[in-house]
């Protein structure tokens, strides 16, 4: 079981410190990838504050991927890192969730519909990772 999440850990983290990594130094990838809208299609605020949180992201989303491997290798000094990066997972999707709906609600261009699903569902999916992870973690402390 240990060696299954590590591995859904591993894939489903990295994409989303991996995505903020290159959207913080390399936005021009970025948006050709479509990790991020282009910049004439969105809010300047939205825009900004984007690119704002995804160079704090990189300095933290770190943590949740190494928890990942960690319980790979089967080490017990992953529960912490799963609870650390679990938090921050969970607070990055919820942010992530919460923000881009407020702004919806205030008829803030945040992007095109087809690209907001695909951000709503890993949104979605970095938060379940993140709650799962914090709760296999206090299990393994119990």
């Amino acid at each position: 079981m240990n060696l299954i999440w590590g591995v859904i850990l591993i894939v489903i983290s990295s994409v989303g410190y991996f995505g903020q990594l290159i959207s913080a130094f390399w936005p021009g990838t970025a948006e050709k990838l479509g990790l991020t809208e282009p910049e004439s299609a969105v809010d300047a605020t939205f825009h900004t504050d984007g690119r704002g949180e995804a160079y704090w992201d990189t300095a933290i989303l770190w943590t949740l991927p190494v928890a990942g491997v960690l319980l790979v290798l089967n080490n017990p000094i992953w529960v912490y890192f799963g609870l650390v990066g679990g938090g921050m997972y969970l607070y990055f999707a919820g942010r992530g969730i919460v923000v881009r709906r407020v702004m919806q609600g205030q008829g803030i261009r945040i992007g095109m519909p087809d690209t907001l699903k695909v951000a709503y569902t890993f949104l979605f999916l970095w938060g379940l990772a993140a709650v799962i992870t914090i709760f296999i973690a206090v299990a393994a402390l119990l």
